[in-house]
């Protein structure tokens, strides 16, 4: 998916675990199927995984996650990762890796929820306990990933559009995209303190059980920023009445919403192109977004 991966399999997993977790040493290793773009996921026996980056940019991730998932954690409404092994590099593997308790559940089935209206209440408890979060004595928070000003986000979502333009063949209606994203500049900008945010919450960073959300995962682009960014399930997952749903439990305004909704399309055009031949899953996501958000709008499908 992306140039400088390093190849992990589960021999380079169960020589890891082995030389520094040799208490985990005995329990079979088998690869998770995942959609995920930065990491690769490795079931160890049945209570543990073990994630690695797949690139160095992911190396950060970890020791994100390792500084603020203890603290988080008791405050969230939702099961989150618990952190039971902090790996080094070591055995050819350059990055830091880690060792986490298996959380079970499934990832949600966009245009197969059982009971949207209730995962959608269930996303908006979490997305507001992340807002309402207050951590004294704890280190200086960081600005989320995509959780800056939008106009951050233009020159790549411009770039995405006119990339898309050239793949007529996804039958992106380029010109809607584009008014929508204008649109979205503007909005006025969040001018209230910037709040707690997982910043990528995508189907795959999900779980679900009897339809209901059960754990958040993946706070690798974890931090503090504007509110607008956890509302991409509103797009990428929720139908029309979930959605409603979501927006009248989290009480957003028009502006948000605008903003929210250009977010999302902004992070589903940018993938589009990028991982149309790599990643199946990120590809398909990506283009029910778009599909969403150009009907929400009431622009017609090309």
């Amino acid at each position: 998916m992306h140039p400088g991966m390093h190849p992990v399999d589960a021999d380079l997993v169960r020589r890891l675990v082995a030389g520094q977790f040799p208490q985990w040493a005995g329990p079979a290793v088998e690869r998770v199927p995942s959609g995920g773009t930065v990491n690769a996921m490795f079931r160890l026996g049945t209570d543990l995984v073990v994630r690695l980056p797949l690139v160095a940019g992911g190396a950060d991730d970890v020791s994100l996650e390792r500084t603020w998932l203890p603290r988080l954690a008791p405050h969230l409404p939702a099961s989150v990762p618990e952190v039971l092994g902090a790996g080094r590099p070591a055995e050819g593997y350059p990055w830091p890796w880690s060792v986490y308790r298996w959380l079970a559940g499934e990832n949600p089935d966009v245009g197969a929820l059982t009971r949207p209206v209730l995962l959608a209440e269930d996303l908006a408890g979490f997305v507001a306990a992340m807002r309402q979060l207050t951590l004294p004595a704890a280190p200086a928070a960081p600005q989320a990933h995509r959780g800056g000003p939008v106009a951050s986000l233009d020159a790549d979502t411009r770039a995405a559009i006119e990339q898309l333009r050239r793949i007529p063949q996804e039958g992106v209606d380029c010109d809607a995209a584009a008014a929508v994203w204008e649109e979205t500049l503007r909005a006025p900008a969040w001018d209230g303190p910037p709040v707690w945010l997982h910043a990528d919450l995508m189907p795959g960073n999900l779980l679900v059980a009897d339809g209901r959300l059960t754990s958040v995962i993946d706070f690798g682009c974890l931090g503090v920023g504007d509110p607008a960014c956890d509302l991409f399930p509103a797009w990428n997952l929720l139908p029309a009445e979930g959605r409603e749903a979501f927006r009248a439990a989290l009480d957003v305004d028009d502006a948000t919403w605008v903003r929210g909704r250009g977010r999302t399309l902004s992070q589903a055009l940018v993938a589009l192109p990028y991982y149309r031949r790599t990643n199946p899953a990120m590809a398909h996501n990506a283009r029910h977004v778009i599909r969403t958000v150009l009907t929400e709008v009431g622009a017609a499908p090309a």
